[in-house]
């Protein structure tokens, strides 16, 4: 807490200068140690925090906000004759100093800003979407009149350079200006845009241009969460030089920039919140409570809403000492019939997670789920970011998958894996943070799941999309009694009372603030269930032991069962994982297997069905196909279909439909090709 109640008869100049002078919070001068500390780390700033003014002097603190480019001047150079006292010689290296304020109490919604916040010191948060390149800004224009040489220099503002206009010495109007004598400073523009949380129902999220100088350039990038300190300015609109408009866009000149969710949530969680989380996390019954409470109104589908709610609380990334990064973020696929509640579930967990995004299908393309490169008025490109990137550290929501364009949908296969969007357009070449966990959902291919086929059968996607998935479920739509009674009920009940029979044991509040703060949990892996993880995997690769059969798990699913675990400790509050919690995820993946990965041919689980698109015993049909045709055409040359169907039918028994289907499905992978009508022939070097 400060210690001094300064007399407010004293001037500005003279009472800023005590603030940094005998200012104390816990005992220890802070702004004295502050400007003693900026020689070491070469900085030309010093940052004030607004809550410390306000406690010292409110008298202060109020004439900032009302006239900041006035007061903050002075106050800079006030500041700056208090670091002469501190650090003389740093003080006379760096000429002058900058003071920045952050920590502003009360924050202005970017649609809310109107000209009567022009010229006010004001806070925004906001999503950077855009940002510029880095550019000189011309301070001081340095001119040298042609006819008798002598020199003019001119400050400049605005965005129009400004020349001398006629030569003191000789009334010339002619001038050439010195660029390599004038004086500038690095400039930057951010676009900011309002949060996904911010928004009204129905409305189109709006930006905020943003000028940064100085230090504050590079300060953030594009998908960061931000809180801009800065000074609203108008800037008119013109035409042409000389036709200038009525009206003026506003824009904030950064003062400071807060780069949030780096280290810490959005989500603010009070110490009465604290107290009733722990005290939650202490009910055995917790887990079944925190399912209870996600998407009440969704009837059923525990199993589904379990590893849902181990997605929202997530695992533990990790960089190893080499280099590379695991995820800790899990990727959940839902494949249902219509009317199961998809498109619901997506847009509740996407509301409900801390940071959560909701887009669908055909509304989507690569740049906007991605990154896109744009041409800026002044010639340059800048970058934008897409969905995958703003949802940096959150849960992006993506609806009816499977109606996007392959092209496009093929841009977030690194975003699903790598966690990063690599972008390398029109002379820009980044990488851009995309630790997003997906949540996807998409309809079977011929409208309804038919059971009778494998899953890559089921759905039009490329196996190189599922087998990034941690978990696959499939929502089918099948008539029973006694579940479509209470099915019927339960949405009868949500019409009549506008909510659900049962009372929600967490309400959506405090359950966002619960997986906030549980997401600052970082459970260890202990020995007892790494073992029993250990366990499960082994005996699981045991079944395929032998050549002939069928893979049943691989190390891509192990990596799930520890991510997955981790979660499930994080939602009991723990910095340990269980045997228990490893226990459940077993169960939760055997479903999956069982579900998604059983050869419907077989009967045995083939986690190659995922993994290539293809069961075992379709890829040795295959094989055998190859073989077959390759002993033929060294026999006849040329093979026709017919003579190839009964070949196959002698060898192994394959029915001619189902040969017809396997060499289609070669002909498209590129290994085969009919040469003319009723012949096949091997590609060359198949």
């Amino acid at each position: 807490m400060a210690t001094i109640n300064p007399p407010v008869s004293l001037n500005i100049e003279e009472l800023f200068q005590d603030f940094l002078r005998i200012l104390k919070i816990d005992g220890q001068m802070k702004y004295r140690v502050r400007l003693g500390q900026m020689a070491q780390n070469k900085r030309q700033c010093l940052v004030i925090d607004f809550d410390d003014l306000i406690s010292y002097s409110p008298e202060l603190a109020r004439i900032i906000l009302d006239k900041p480019e006035e007061t903050l001047g002075t106050l800079s150079r006030t500041a700056w004759e208090q670091l002469k006292l501190e650090d003389p010689e740093y003080a006379e290296e760096i000429k002058h100093l900058t003071l920045r304020v952050r920590h502003i109490p009360e924050h202005e919604a970017i649609r809310k800003l109107t000209s009567e916040h022009i010229a006010k010191l004001i806070a925004i948060d906001g999503i950077i979407v855009r940002a510029s390149v880095a550019k000189p800004l011309l301070t001081k224009g340095h001119f040298q009149c042609r006819k008798c040489n002598s020199l003019s220099i001119v400050e400049q503002s605005g965005i129009l350079m400004r020349g001398p206009g006629v030569c003191a010495h000789c009334r010339s109007k002619v001038f050439e200006f010195m660029e390599k004598v004038s004086e500038y400073i690095t400039s930057q523009e951010f676009m900011l845009q309002e949060r996904p949380e911010d928004l009204p129902p129905g409305q189109l999220p709006r930006t905020f241009k943003i000028k940064l100088v100085g230090d504050l350039v590079d300060s953030a990038r594009p998908g960061d969460r931000v809180t801009v300190t800065g000074i609203v300015k108008a800037q008119q609109e013109f035409i042409s030089r000389k036709t200038r408009l009525r009206t003026f866009d506003l824009e904030l000149e950064a003062n400071y920039v807060d780069v949030l969710g780096k280290d810490i949530e959005i989500v603010e969680v009070t110490p009465e919140d604290e107290r009733r989380i722990k005290e939650l996390s202490q009910d055995p019954l917790i887990i079944r409570k925190l399912i209870a409470s996600l998407a009440p109104s969704i009837y059923g589908y525990g199993d589904i809403k379990e590893a849902i709610l181990y997605q929202l609380m997530g695992g533990v990334a990790k960089r190893l000492p080499d280099g590379v990064r695991i995820r800790g973020e899990a990727n959940i696929f839902l494949i249902g019939d219509p009317g199961t509640a998809k498109s619901q579930l997506l847009q509740y967990v996407a509301r409900i997670a801390p940071r959560g995004l909701f887009t669908s299908g055909r509304g989507s393309s690569a740049a906007g789920l991605t990154a896109a490169v744009l041409k800026e008025k002044t010639g340059g490109m800048v970058l934008e970011a897409g969905a995958l990137v703003l949802a940096d550290k959150g849960i992006a929501c993506l609806d009816e998958i499977d109606k996007m364009r392959p092209e496009d949908r093929v841009a977030i296969h690194e975003a699903l894996e790598q966690h990063t969007v690599s972008i390398a357009k029109g002379g820009i070449v980044a990488t851009l943070n995309a630790r997003t966990a997906a949540l996807m959902a998409a309809n079977p291919a011929m409208g309804r799941y038919d059971s009778y086929r494998n899953i890559t059968d089921n759905i039009n996607l490329p196996a190189t999309l599922l087998s990034r998935m941690d978990l696959l479920f499939i929502m089918k739509d099948v008539p029973d009694a006694a579940s479509d009674e209470r099915l019927s009920a339960h949405i009868l009940s949500l019409h009549r009372n506008r909510a659900p029979l049962e009372e929600t044991p967490i309400a959506p509040e405090m359950f966002r603030k619960y997986i906030a703060y549980a997401k600052k949990v970082e459970p260890i892996l202990t020995e007892e269930a790494a073992k029993e993880l250990q366990t499960y995997y082994l005996k699981m690769r045991s079944l395929s032991t032998s050549t002939e059969s069928a893979i049943a798990i691989t190390a891509r699913q192990l990596e799930s069962l520890v991510r997955l675990s981790e979660a499930r400790a994080r939602c009991l509050l723990r910095d340990r994982v269980s045997v228990e919690d490893a226990q459940a995820v077993i169960r939760l993946t055997t479903i999956y297997l069982q579900d998604v990965g059983i050869d419907t041919e077989t009967g045995k689980v083939d986690i190659d069905i995922i993994m290539t698109g293809k069961p075992k015993s379709a890829r040795d049909r295959m094989d055998t196909i190859l073989r077959t045709l390759a002993d033929l055409e060294k026999e006849l040359g040329l093979v026709q279909e017919s003579v190839l169907y009964q070949a196959l039918s002698q060898k192994i028994d394959l029915a001619d439909q189902d040969a017809h289907k396997l060499i289609n499905q070669l002909i498209r992978d590129g290994l085969l090709y009919n040469p003319k009508e009723g012949y096949i022939k091997r590609m060359a070097g198949g």
